[in-house]
């Protein structure tokens, strides 16, 4: 079965870019099939690093396609901007990439949604990135408001953008009168112009053009052709739309449920999933998170291992590992196996906590709770490791590391129940520590 697929088991930001650019060497086609320019990945290549938000991070191989499936939701702006900044750069995206012509697109309307809902009083800010996924998201399942790559080529393009843009600015007008508690409407820009906008994505449609295609047939036949398919998620498992810390989630399914539903290729294909989790936790943006420590150790987690957002530039909350949540992530995604990240940030610690359960009001959870009132109420259960001193950012193999290090991995590995198969201990590919 040639497809392998790549999925972050936490709340995104494991740094799965780094272990999908290694892997890509081994295979022929690189497939992102959910999310939007929401996530993003840096993938150091040639001694450079590179920021990608929807591009597959595949794209450095001349001998790899690039695919961007009907899964991911589009805004053509952002896409151009990174193919320009690629192409700026020397990188060829010409042959390298291809747009699935069934992706949704993202409109002007959908960031004002975006503004206009997570900013409303009333409830905790999701966290959204006011990019508008969600939004489009809401439209694609709704499906009357909707509108496709394919469809910007379509005679009837400017009578659809002009019969939504009337909806939308009659929705917006009662928003503003139902939501008038503090927001002030008027900063968001909310009335939208149908020509301006058909003008502005008619000349991006064109530019988009060589690279549109029907991916789930060309997937389908490169997968009748066994050709090697690696699949490239976003975000992480918990912020999966139905089994996530919801609604503090995203807006599609970032465990492995959604690589067959974004992508269109069964899942009797897929043979190897590869689950990545940094060496500690991190969140970006509300909802509950069990082993956050906003004191000093989560300040120099957040320093030592540079974690702000690569999209957002959002500094992230830091914890200690949860082995609970990435248990519950991983046998949720199927994974085979785990690559552990940034273990050298751990590095100069005395010691070290793991979560390996929660007390919810007394009771003890070795389960990750569905709701997120429960979590929030959760009191981890720790585990106490000790920590090391030596900077392992140069080890070459396993065996060259601290005994100590050596025993975190072994504990993470027993706890979450998957083997550990790839450690990395620094950002460059060479930095990276295969245990199989």
């Amino acid at each position: 079965m040639p497809g392998a697929a790549v999925i972050g088991l936490q709340w995104g930001d494991e740094a799965k870019g780094k272990i999908v650019d290694i892997l890509t060497d081994r295979n022929d086609i690189v497939v992102r099939y959910q999310g939007g320019a929401n996530a993003g990945h840096t993938v150091v290549f040639g001694g450079e690093n590179y920021k990608l938000s929807l591009i597959p991070s595949g794209i450095f191989r001349s001998n790899v396609q690039s695919v961007i499936a009907g899964g991911v939701v589009i805004d053509p702006k952002s896409l151009l901007d990174e193919i320009d900044s690629l192409t700026a750069r020397g990188v060829n995206i010409e042959k390298n990439l291809i747009i699935s012509d069934r992706a949704h697109l993202i409109f002007p309307w959908h960031k004002i949604e975006d503004k206009i809902m997570d900013t409303a009083n009333g409830h905790e800010a999701i966290g959204t990135t006011m990019r508008g996924i969600g939004p489009c998201y809401q439209d694609k399942v709704s499906r009357s408001l909707a509108i496709r790559v394919g469809d910007m080529f379509k005679s009837e393009f400017h009578s659809r953008i002009e019969y939504i843009t009337g909806i939308k600015n009659r929705r917006f007008e009662v928003l503003s009168r139902y939501l008038n508690r503090g927001i002030n409407l008027s900063d968001l820009d909310i009335e939208l112009d149908a020509k301006r906008i058909v003008d502005e994505y008619s000349k991006l449609a064109e530019r988009m053009r060589p690279y549109i295609c029907d991916t789930t047939n060309y997937l389908l036949d490169a997968v009748d052709a066994d050709k090697r398919i690696l699949f490239e998620g976003a975000q992480g498992s918990l912020l999966d739309i139905d089994h996530g810390t919801f609604p503090f989630v995203t807006s599609s399914n970032s465990s492995g449920g959604g690589i067959s539903s974004g992508s269109g290729v069964p899942p009797k294909f897929i043979s190897k999933i590869l689950g990545v989790v940094k060496a500690y936790s991190t969140r970006v943006g509300g909802g509950p998170f069990p082993t956050e420590q906003d004191n000093e150790a989560g300040e120099l987690l957040r320093n030592k291992g540079n974690e702000y957002g690569t999209v957002t530039k959002r500094p992230r909350r830091c914890g200690w590992f949860d082995a609970a949540a990435v248990r519950y992530a991983a046998r949720l995604g199927g994974v085979d196996s785990i690559s552990l990240m940034l273990l050298d940030v751990l590095s100069g610690f005395d010691i070290l906590q793991i979560c390996t359960a929660y007390n919810i009001n007394g009771r003890i959870f070795n389960h990750f709770p569905s709701h997120t009132e429960d979590l929030r109420l959760a009191i981890p259960i720790y585990e106490t490791l000790p920590g090391w001193d030596e900077d392992i950012s140069e080890i070459k193999n396993y065996d060259q590391l601290p005994s100590n290090a050596k025993y975190y991995i072994k504990r993470i590995s027993e706890l979450v129940g998957k083997k550990v198969e790839i450690v990395s201990v620094g950002a460059d590919r060479e930095k990276t520590i295969f245990l199989t």
